[in-house]
């Protein structure tokens, strides 16, 4: 499945959950870091407006669907893909982390977040360990002198894996960066995903996910700020059914400018 407009293209690389098992603990037995992004319609949007975002997307390692329009367009498009939310993966990839031995750090919220957090980790999954938990000061900047220091930090923790819980476009933006500096690190970008362990944002039940309707959820309960995120993710929807069905037929990038 692959996303472009007039400035990039995005492929989903990692179709289903085995598949992203099977790459993880590759790199984890090898040694070799990776940066891990979830696409969805609010991503897709800003990727429309942000240069530096397409340049970090472009330096993403593993990208998966996080959210439901974007595994509608996929079978749309005859490329079907699993849905695999930010928050969803945190606990698998922990542990797959822990089966091989390998460290984690809590980038992003706030310092109680990211201790209950860390506490919740450790209880659910045995020989999860979180050696650092780091909470970046406001204004930080994600390719910045901010950015440096969370990266030392990182690196003297000798975390293995960073969980960055700090929105987009700055979790990507952070992981493209953090990825060239630490080659060995992997960075996963999971939005709120460490406040729902410990009740600092309330997620919908499953029930409510399980009928496709959590953005109606964050909708009622943030109605200041998401409303307006999902009327801008309405809006492109017509682009991304017609570059669906381009793909379905055997088009490609190439044929976006008729779409968009």
């Amino acid at each position: 499945m692959r996303f472009w407009g007039q400035a990039f293209d995005v492929p989903v690389n990692v179709p289903d959950w085995a598949t992203l098992t099977r790459e993880l603990t590759r790199r984890f037995q090898e040694g070799e870091g990776f940066s891990l992004a979830t696409i969805n319609l609010d991503h897709l949007v800003k990727l429309r407006a942000d240069a530096r975002f397409r340049d970090a997307y472009a330096e993403q390692d593993i990208v998966v669907a996080d959210g439901n329009p974007i595994v509608w367009l996929s079978h749309m498009a005859g490329r079907p893909v699993e849905l695999i939310p930010g928050s969803d993966a945190i606990l698998p990839i922990t542990k797959i982390a822990a089966a091989q031995s390998k460290t984690l750090a809590l980038v992003g919220s706030t310092d109680a977040a990211l201790a209950g957090a860390k506490s919740y980790l450790e209880h659910e999954i045995p020989g999860a360990r979180v050696v650092t938990t780091i909470s970046p000061p406001m204004g930080f900047d994600p390719t910045g002198t901010s950015a440096d220091k969370v990266l030392a930090e990182l690196e003297d923790s000798g975390a293995d894996v960073a969980f960055l819980a700090l929105g987009a476009p700055k979790q990507e933006l952070f992981a493209a960066y953090g990825r060239r500096k630490l080659p060995e690190v992997g960075f996963v970008s999971i939005g709120a995903g460490l406040d729902f362990f410990t009740g600092t944002q309330i997620r919908a039940p499953k029930w409510v996910r399980a009928i496709a309707m959590e953005w109606l959820w964050r909708a009622t309960l943030q109605p200041a700020r998401m409303v307006p995120r999902y009327a801008k993710c309405a809006m492109i929807l017509p682009a991304e059914m017609g570059h669906a069905l381009i793909l379905r037929t055997g088009g490609g990038p190439k044929a976006q400018k008729t779409v968009v």
